[in-house]
C-alpha cells in the first residue's frame, strides 16, 4: 500500500495544483455572468484524463512499447504551453478585472490554460495509471489482501493529491492576492522545469554538443526532482503567511454586531486555512523522505542459524525446520568462503534446500515477508515448489539427504559450488 501511495501522489500533485492555480486564478462571475470559455479548463482536463488513460491501455497492452515518440511531440507543445501559462498567471488580474470590457483576453487565457492542463495530465498520468496493472501478482487469485491494500494505496494517493490542492485553495480568500500568485506562477515555473528537463534528457543523445553548464544543471534538476516535487507545496507558505498575517489584522471592532461577526470569521478562517496548508505542506514533505526512505529500505537477511557438523557432514534436525518459516545456515567452504544455504519445509513434508544464491542474482540472499520467500536483489517471490530445481530466481540445489529425524549434506558438496559466493 505506501509503495502504490508514495508513487502515485507525487505523480498526481503537481497535476491539482495546477489545475487549482488556474482556477483561482483565472474563475470570475457566477451563474449566467459567467464568459463562455468558463468550462474550457475543465474541457481540457477531460481530455487529457481520456487521452492519458487510452496511452497507458496502448502501453499495458504493448501495442505501443516505445513512448519517446509520443511523449516527445507532447513535451515540445507543453513547454511553449508552459511559457504561454506562466504570462497568463502574471497578467490574470488584469485579465479578469473589468473582464466584460475585453471577453477575448479572458478567452485565450482559459483557452491556453486548458490546453496546459489536457498537455500536463497526458504527460503526468499515464505512469500513474499503469500501476493499476500491478495489483495482481502473476499467478496470484484477483481478489487478496494485497491486491486491496495496493488498491488502497493508490486511491489514498489520488486523493492525497486533490486533498492537498483543496487545502491550499481554502486561501484564496484569506490571503492577499500578489501571495497567491506568487505561489501560482512557483508551481508553474517549476512544471515548465519538470517538462523541459525531461525533454533534454529524453534527447540528450540526438545533441551534438551540450555545454557543460547544461548538463550539470540537467544532472541537478534529475537529482532533485523529489526536492521539485516538494517545492511545489512549499511555495503555498507564502499565501499561507499573508493569510496569518491578513487575519490578524483584520480589526475585531465594527459599525455593528454583524461586522464583528465578520471579521472574527476571516481571522478563524485565515488561521485555519494557514495551519491546515502547512499540514499540507509537512504531509508532502514526510510522504517524498520518509515514505519513500521506508520502501527503498533494503531488507536485512536473518542471521543464520546453529547446526551440528561432524566428519564433513552437516546434520539439521527436522524439529530445527518444522515451523514452515525460512531458515538460514552459514558454512566455511575449503578454500575460506563463507557460504549460506537455507532450508524451508514445504506443504505435504517435503523440504527445500538449497543455496542462499542463485545464477541469476548471485549471493544476494532470501528474505521472509508475509509468507513468501523473496529474492533481495530482483525482488521476486519465489515458487516453494520450485526449490531444489534449477532455472530462473531459484536457489541453487545441491545435493542433501532427508531421513531419520534429520536432514544430513555432505561438505564436500558444499565446498563444490563456493564459486556462487564469489560472484
Amino acid at each position: 500500500m505506501l509503495k502504490q501511495f508514495v508513487t502515485v501522489m507525487p505523480g498526481t500533485l503537481a497535476v491539482a495544483l495546477l489545475v487549482m492555480c488556474l482556477s483561482v486564478m483565472l474563475t470570475v462571475g457566477e451563474g449566467k455572468d459567467k464568459p463562455i470559455s468558463a468550462r474550457w479548463r475543465l474541457w481540457g482536463f477531460s481530455i487529457g484524463f481520456v487521452a492519458a488513460i487510452i496511452f497507458a491501455s496502448l502501453r499495458a497492452t504493448a501495442v505501443i512499447n516505445q513512448r519517446t515518440f509520443v511523449n516527445f511531440p507532447v513535451l515540445v507543445c507543453a513547454i511553449i504551453v508552459d511559457v504561454l501559462t506562466i504570462i497568463v498567471i502574471v497578467t490574470a488580474h488584469h485579465t479578469t478585472k473589468n473582464w466584460h470590457k475585453r471577453p477575448v483576453l479572458l478567452h485565450v487565457s482559459n483557452g491556453v490554460a486548458a490546453v496546459c492542463i489536457a498537455l500536463a495530465i497526458f504527460y503526468a498520468l499515464p505512469d500513474v495509471i499503469l500501476q493499476l496493472t500491478i495489483f495482481v501478482e502473476p499467478g496470484d487469485p484477483v481478489f487478496t489482501s494485497a491486491m486491496l491494500l495496493r488498491a488502497l494505496g493508490f486511491l489514498l494517493g489520488v486523493g492525497a493529491s486533490v486533498v492537498i490542492a483543496a487545502i491550499f485553495r481554502t486561501m484564496r480568500s484569506t490571503a492577499v492576492r500578489p501571495a497567491f500568485t506568487f505561489a501560482a506562477l512557483a508551481v508553474a515555473v517549476i512544471l515548465f522545469v519538470q517538462h523541459f528537463t525531461a525533454l533534454i534528457q529524453m534527447q540528450q543523445d540526438l545533441l551534438m554538443y551540450m555545454p557543460l553548464s547544461l548538463f550539470t544543471l540537467l544532472v541537478w534538476f534529475i537529482n532533485h526532482n523529489t526536492q521539485l516535487i516538494m517545492a511545489q507545496a512549499w511555495v503555498f507558505i507564502v499565501p499561507a503567511i499573508a493569510s496569518v498575517i491578513a487575519g490578524f489584522r483584520m480589526p475585531m471592532t465594527g459599525a455593528n454586531e454583524a461586522i464583528v461577526r465578520t471579521h472574527k470569521a476571516f481571522r478563524r478562517r485565515a488561521v485555519a486555512a494557514s495551519v491546515w496548508s502547512l499540514i499540507a505542506m509537512i504531509g508532502v514533505t514526510v510522504t517524498l523522505t520518509v515514505g519513500v526512505a521506508e520502501i527503498n529500505k533494503t531488507p536485512t537477511l536473518s542471521p543464520p542459524e546453529s547446526y551440528s557438523l561432524s566428519k564433513g557432514v552437516a546434520t539439521i534436525k527436522f524439529s530445527q525446520v518444522a515451523d514452515g518459516h525460512l531458515h538460514r545456515f552459514e558454512y566455511k567452504a575449503k578454500d575460506g568462503t563463507t557460504m549460506r544455504f537455507i532450508i524451508i519445509k514445504k506443504n505435504g513434508g517435503a523440504y527445500g534446500v538449497g543455496l542462499d544464491a542463485c545464477d541469476n542474482c548471485g549471493d544476494a540472499g532470501y528474505y521472509e515477508k508475509d509468507g513468501k520467500i523473496i529474492c533481495k536483489k530482483c525482488d521476486v517471490a519465489i515458487n516453494l515448489a520450485t526449490i531444489g530445481f534449477k532455472g530462473g530466481c531459484n536457489p541453487v540445489p545441491f545435493p542433501y539427504k532427508a531421513g531419520n529425524g534429520a536432514i544430513t549434506i555432505q561438505t564436500s558438496d558444499l565446498d563444490a559450488l563456493s564459486a556462487h559466493f564469489k560472484l
